[in-house]
């Protein structure tokens, strides 16, 4: 059971949220056999506590973890059967999962890695900049350019690359195809591929030679485009392997 929280709300510290997940975990896996586990940690606390008969000995579902702070990294390296980040700049994010492997090593893990990501892409780069122009347009422009807000290290990182003052949505283009202003147009994360159906196929492609090893993957309108990334980006991809999973996310 949870040890009680002192005062209204959640009012657990960055780096203790992290600690309280991996805890968490702990407990799931230990009572996820059937046999009766006793834990005694500083957010979790059991007693004997088991799955009963008809739930226990499933396969364990696959963690995915997230988080780019150094307490996100020690607790996925623990816990995560694939580390999940947002879509950064390329070499950020390999210089992320180097962090995340060289942490698993030490404890005798290795890693797997999945990047979330937004897609918008069409028959031509031409047309698929048009979408972001028509979402741009309701864009409040001084939200725009506020600074990031939060203790979240990932909200912190992508302050960094954007640039200080923004006059047009092309100014968020950090590399080719590689857009970081889709939270201000519908919220969530910032970053995630612009262009042709070739050309995102070929940014996806690149991310599996840097070491992603599955992908969820996003648009708006969710059916729509779920439908127009299987059927026109997904059969373009060259570097696929038979155990790389693609999610969409709805």
């Amino acid at each position: 059971m949870a040890r009680p929280n002192c005062g209204g709300g959640d009012k657990v510290s960055h780096d203790d949220r992290y600690a309280r997940t991996s805890e968490f975990l702990d407990v799931l896996r230990g009572v996820w056999d059937g046999q009766p586990f006793t834990y005694d940690g500083r957010f979790f606390g059991t007693d004997a506590a088991a799955l009963p008969p008809g739930l226990a000995g499933q396969p364990f579902p696959e963690v995915y973890f997230s988080g780019s702070s150094s307490a996100a990294v020690q607790a996925a390296g623990r816990h995560a059967d694939y580390y999940l980040s947002w879509l950064e700049p390329y070499a950020d994010l390999r210089a992320k999962f180097d962090g995340v492997r060289t942490h698993a090593e030490t404890i005798g893990r290795t890693p797997k890695f999945a990047v979330r990501i937004d897609i918008v892409a069409r028959h031509t780069e031409e047309a698929a900049w048009a979408e972001i122009r028509k979402g741009w347009a309701f864009v409040d422009r001084d939200a725009a350019n506020r600074a990031a807000r939060g203790d979240s290290v990932g909200a912190a990182r992508i302050k960094g690359w954007v640039p200080e003052t923004i006059t047009d949505y092309r100014d968020l283009e950090v590399q080719p195809n590689v857009w970081c202003g889709f939270s201000l147009i519908r919220g969530g994360p910032a970053f995630g591929l612009v262009g042709s159906y070739e050309q995102v196929a070929q940014r996806l492609d690149e991310l599996i030679d840097l070491g992603v090893d599955a992908f969820i993957l996003a648009g708006n309108p969710h059916l729509e485009e779920a439908y127009r990334i299987g059927e026109e980006v997904l059969p373009l991809l060259s570097r696929t392997r038979p155990t790389t999973p693609v999610l969409t996310h709805t």
